[in-house]
């Protein structure tokens, strides 16, 4: 049997890693706040027929504005909204007179509304609050669930570590990417996130619930092993799931438009780092919790980059 759970302190060294770097990324690079997120224009364009928001991002990038957000009002046909950065009063101009250029008489005459700081500051927040949460919800359902286990807020808390390990890590290369690629965060950023959490959870739930059947069935006196054996029994189901979604979502980054271009970027990411902290980090914790090995396994973690730093 593959002894996981035995080299938990270099997984764990692993994630330190991962996170210190992709800090020093956030730091370096910076993340780009997109429309939804900074004060600009809000432009309601009406259509006397029929029309599709692919045909009018095209028609706007064709003018010069790919950095834009449109949105479809579906209880009003052939009306949309158009977020761009902020315009002067003589590049509004410029854009009604290219729209009516393009569109003619198609199109009704554009209004055009200033959306404050305010506005976008509310729309951060909220985005923060939902993750938050989102956040406390697992930690209480997770401990909820594992309420029969002797410390269930264990189980939580190691599980709530995880999704930090995996936001963090999403955010930090997505750092990198926005600053090579210019990419901006929205909304969509924004549920990518989310669907991370949610998938990680998922995979680190699965683990922690075969942890608790292989306690009942009392297969070992060891904590030790009944978290390696649980690990080794549902690796392959991990690794095969994270795989196969990782197929679904390459697809979409190559082959989607850029509409969700964020979302399949961060799900891409996200995925692959949840399926590595529901195995090798979450698990590993819970052990470290249980045996009392905080401090002991700190002072490893620096003893071996002391040693590392000298090699």
């Amino acid at each position: 049997m593959f002894d996981i759970v035995g080299n938990r302190s270099r997984f764990l060294l692993v994630s330190g890693f991962m996170i210190i770097i992709s800090i020093v990324f956030l730091g370096v690079f910076g993340l780009k706040l997109g429309i939804e997120f900074s004060s600009g224009l809000e432009a309601r364009i009406s259509f006397r027929e029929d029309f599709d928001t692919e045909s009018l991002t095209m028609a706007l990038a064709e003018l010069g504005y790919d950095n834009v957000v449109v949105q479809n009002i579906i209880s009003e046909e052939g009306v949309f909204l158009v977020r761009t950065p902020h315009l002067s009063a003589e590049e509004q101009q410029r854009l009604k007179e290219g729209l009516a250029d393009t569109f003619g008489n198609l199109m009704e005459e554009p209004e055009f509304r200033v959306v404050s700081s305010e506005v976008s500051t509310e729309t951060a927040t909220v985005a923060g609050i939902a993750m938050a949460v989102a956040t406390v919800g697992i930690l209480l359902y997770i401990t909820w669930a594992f309420r029969r286990m002797p410390r269930p807020f264990h189980y939580g808390t190691c599980a709530v570590i995880a999704l930090v390990h995996d936001v963090v890590v999403v955010l930090g290369i997505y750092s990198v990417l926005s600053g090579i690629m210019n990419w901006e965060i929205n909304l969509m950023f924004i549920t990518g996130v989310l669907a991370v959490i949610g998938y990680s959870v998922n995979n680190t739930v699965v683990v922690f619930d075969r942890i608790r059947e292989n306690l009942h069935r009392g297969i070992s006196g060891s904590f030790e092993v009944v978290v390696n054996s649980s690990l080794v029994e549902t690796m392959s189901r991990s690794l095969n799931t994270g795989l196969t979604t990782l197929a679904v979502v390459l697809a979409l980054v190559l082959f989607v438009g850029v509409s969700i271009q964020n979302f399949a970027v961060v799900l891409l990411i996200g995925v692959a780092a949840g399926t590595y902290s529901s195995l090798f980090v979450a698990p590993q914790l819970l052990v470290v919790w249980e045996r009392g090995e905080w401090f002991g396994f700190i002072r490893r973690l620096s003893m071996t980059r002391g040693g590392a730093r000298e090699r």
